[in-house]
């Protein structure tokens, strides 16, 4: 029985994966963590802040030409010259999901936690998605955007999450190998979803939440 677990969500833009994080926090009663980490992440390094929010889930189109950077936990000391490089405040930002996963239960949003967190035993691995069509749906009402404005904001939110996702795991964002649940949140709605990601939580960890 796991004394404490985390949760992680990837998710597809308008797919509802944040709605969903915030229903299962609000259902289990622990934390939720999406861009809370900035906050966190540039405390611990001294790094400033909108540095972090800058490059939330991005790579810049310059290094993608360095195919990847793969994450191995390492810090940036200070005095280094790439102290305030993209990857060292990914690392700081990785710093803080293990530090989470150490001391609380909680359900951390994106920011590769799954596989920042891939090697321990206390964590739920899920990816949430919907259909294209739907996800425009739900843009398009949320954000008031026409059709076409709000599916070219899928595409390229998406695209740089999976870049960015690639970039530092060498592995492909929208592979359900990298996940224990991969949910369609159009066909089963966000109630449902919460509660399969909270059901597979108690028997994975043979808990009663």
């Amino acid at each position: 029985m796991a004394n404490h677990f985390v949760i992680t969500i990837a998710r597809g833009y308008g797919s509802g994966g944040k709605t969903i994080g915030k229903m299962l926090s609000e259902a289990l009663g622990i934390p939720f963590y999406d861009r809370e980490l900035f906050y966190m992440a540039s405390e611990e390094s001294g790094i400033n802040l909108e540095m972090f929010g800058n490059l939330d889930e991005k790579v810049r189109k310059s290094f993608l030409d360095k195919r990847t950077h793969k994450y191995v936990g390492d810090l940036i000391p200070p005095e280094s010259s790439s102290f305030v490089s993209d990857e060292n405040l990914f690392n700081y930002q990785a710093k803080i999901i293990k530090d989470l996963a150490d001391k609380e239960s909680c359900i951390i949003v994106g920011r590769c936690a799954d596989f920042v967190l891939k090697d321990r035993d206390n964590v739920v691995k899920t990816f949430i998605w919907a259909p294209m069509e739907d996800c425009i749906k739900t843009v398009m009402d949320l954000q008031s955007l026409n059709e076409k404005d709000a599916e070219r904001k899928i595409k390229k939110i998406d695209r740089h999450r999976s870049d960015y996702y690639h970039y530092y795991t060498c592995r492909d964002w929208d592979d359900c190998r990298n996940y224990d649940l991969c949910l369609n949140s159009s066909l089963l709605g966000y109630e449902k979803c919460t509660q399969l990601i909270k059901a597979y939580t108690e028997i994975k960890f043979d808990i009663k939440l």
